[in-house]
């Protein structure tokens, strides 16, 4: 009998995927001004059920309201779903600090007065300790972070000054520092230029190696398709899950984007299969 493994001072449970999610399942409660401020339940997410294994790479797509930021906030440990199960390596996320959470753009204080670095060195505060002071190891892993994602040279600098590209470098240097076992990452293309855009993904396949798992929520059909393992096309329910060809079928993108069919970065659709 295998026994359970101590990783990064985590329990890992021996040959169990990075994720796995059953029947996971999570309402909002919505108030009503119309009805008197009366609340109902609105479903977020229902039976989501899927396993991500070390080292893959998902895309999450599906349109506004669809839920992907709230699976990624699940599987990050931020929100308890009211059914279900969600486990890491075996282990419910609260358990492990090896999990790097990266929010929307529009959610991150940009003028808050740190540097780079400062921001990096946050990925280290779980290894650390609150009470402790960084030591030279954790100011060389910081310093090692940032060489990998190509942004040393900019370390002292106030993050609100960089562009948004260099953020998001920022940001896997952060989960870099961490150790991260499981990466989610919410649109982090958006706004980005073409470049910025390949310069990020870039960076994430060069993770592979180090069998980092990526949970990644984007709008582009196209990106999903040509940079991924998996493409899971959500809409509150997992309506498809598989390779890009077996995903994006006319049917399925119906079902999720209400016989919309969404174009993909150069206007066309061209990733889409041509029957459900």
């Amino acid at each position: 009998m295998k026994q359970t493994l101590t990783y990064r001072g985590t329990s890992h449970k021996p040959d169990t995927p990075t994720l796995d999610m059953q029947e996971v399942s999570l309402a909002y409660a919505s108030v009503n001004r119309k009805l008197a401020k009366r609340e109902t339940a609105v479903n977020a997410l229902e039976k989501i059920t899927f396993q991500a294994e070390p080292g893959e790479q998902i895309a999450i797509i599906g349109p506004n309201g669809a839920g992907k930021s709230t699976l990624l906030k699940v599987a990050a440990g931020l929100f308890k779903p009211n059914s279900g199960s969600v486990k890491m390596f075996g282990y419910t996320p609260d358990r492990h600090i090896c999990i790097a959470y990266v929010p929307q753009r529009s959610e991150i204080d940009w003028q808050f007065p740190v540097t780079v670095a400062d921001v990096v060195m946050m990925g280290r505060t779980r290894q650390i300790g609150l009470l402790r002071r960084p030591g030279k190891r954790d100011r060389e892993i910081v310093q090692a972070s940032l060489e990998r994602v190509q942004m040393g040279h900019l370390a002292r600098k106030q993050i609100g000054e960089l562009s948004g590209g260099q953020q998001q470098r920022v940001f896997i240097a952060r989960a870099l520092a961490l150790e991260a076992n499981l990466l989610l990452m919410d649109e982090p293309l958006a706004g980005l230029d073409g470049p910025s855009q390949e310069a990020t993904l870039d960076i994430l396949q060069s993770l592979r190696p180090d069998k980092v798992t990526v949970l990644l929520a984007t709008h582009d059909l196209g990106v999903a398709a040509e940079r991924f393992d998996r493409v899971m096309l959500l809409y509150k329910q997992i309506v498809a899950l598989g390779p890009a060809a077996a995903v994006l079928t006319t049917a399925n993108l119906a079902a999720a984007y209400g016989g919309y069919i969404p174009a993909s970065k150069n206007g066309t659709a061209p990733y889409m299969a041509t029957s459900g």
